[in-house]
């Protein structure tokens, strides 16, 4: 494997790291707030990409439909919240369930009906085509650098909120002792509907991002969720740095996991059996790892302090 190669997995993963983190940082800012398993967080990935495709095609404007993503996601989170999820806070578990399970098949064919079922497709805006020399001659992405630095940005404001803001503050405690601060005055409803719109909005903004790289279709959020959750399990649930370390092990070691190991079982059977056994491996690594973490660390790499 040559220099230039290794480079551009690893920043693959890195890439896939950033939107798996924009994914978990609101399902685990949800969770660790209000205590919710949000199966149709996965939806407002749909949302958000659904949106951004749409407006972009109708404005010829791929910024127009990322503001799209995330007003759209975000509002779409505000009125689940307000509809369906406040009545499941006091509810087990299973309800919580089986309620946002059920909206996933709502907005699947909700979203079927008002857009097909063909998929769309985004354009990458000409500011971001193109692609930058890495070493060993090789060219990488400048959309994929863009979306890396988006996530950068995103977990340098996110720290920035719940760590230096009036509103941060409230949502650790929140997270803490929520019965306490709605003695002392806070209002605990529009806090939990801001932070789920939040959740929904950074969703909504890594649907639009991918968009571009792939097409928009019906489901598409549910195969992403399922890593979302292994983020914020490996993470330290209800942890933002768990998520973002979380997202960025998760990414690296899928990338160079279906990188290496085909060409590791090489070495010992046929090459087109390598290639075979070595891409089912490789979807089986990120569990390993997981499965690794939480034997030697069982609530995760950073664990709320509160947890």
């Amino acid at each position: 494997m040559t220099i230039a190669l290794a480079i551009e997995q690893l920043l693959n993963g890195i890439q896939l790291g950033v939107m798996l983190f924009l994914m978990a940082a609101g399902l685990t800012l949800i969770f660790g707030v209000m205590g919710l398993i949000n199966l149709a967080h996965g939806s407002l990935y749909m949302v958000g990409a659904f949106a951004c495709a749409a407006v972009a095609a109708w404005t010829g404007s791929f910024w127009l439909g990322l503001v799209a993503s995330l007003i759209c996601a975000a509002a779409a989170g505000a009125i689940v919240e307000l509809a369906v999820i406040r009545r499941l806070y006091d509810r087990d578990h299973l309800d919580q369930v089986l309620a946002t399970f059920a909206l996933i098949l709502i907005f699947s064919e909700g979203t079927r009906w008002m857009f097909g079922s063909f998929p769309l497709y985004l354009d990458i805006p000409p500011l971001l085509q193109g692609a930058v020399t890495l070493p060993g001659d090789a060219s990488y992405p400048v959309y994929r650098l863009a979306i890396i630095a988006v996530g950068a940005l995103v977990a340098l404001g996110l720290y920035l909120l719940i760590g230096k803001t009036r509103l941060g503050m409230r949502i650790r405690a929140g997270e803490s002792d929520r019965e306490m601060i709605g003695a002392l005055g806070v209002d605990i409803r529009t806090l939990y509907t801001l932070v789920f719109a939040l959740g929904s909005a950074l969703a909504g903004l890594a649907g639009a991002l991918v968009g571009a790289l792939q097409s928009v279709q019906v489901g598409m959020g549910e195969p992403v969720l399922i890593l979302a959750f292994v983020v914020i399990v490996i993470g330290g649930i209800g942890s933002i740095k768990g998520a973002l370390y979380g997202a960025l092990l998760v990414g690296v070691t899928d990338t160079l996991g279906r990188l290496l190991l085909p060409q590791l079982l090489s070495l010992f059977v046929d090459p087109s059996q390598a290639g075979m056994i070595g891409g089912a491996a490789a979807s089986m690594l990120i569990y390993v790892v997981m499965a690794i973490i939480l034997a030697v660390k069982p609530r995760g790499l950073f664990p709320p302090a509160h947890a």
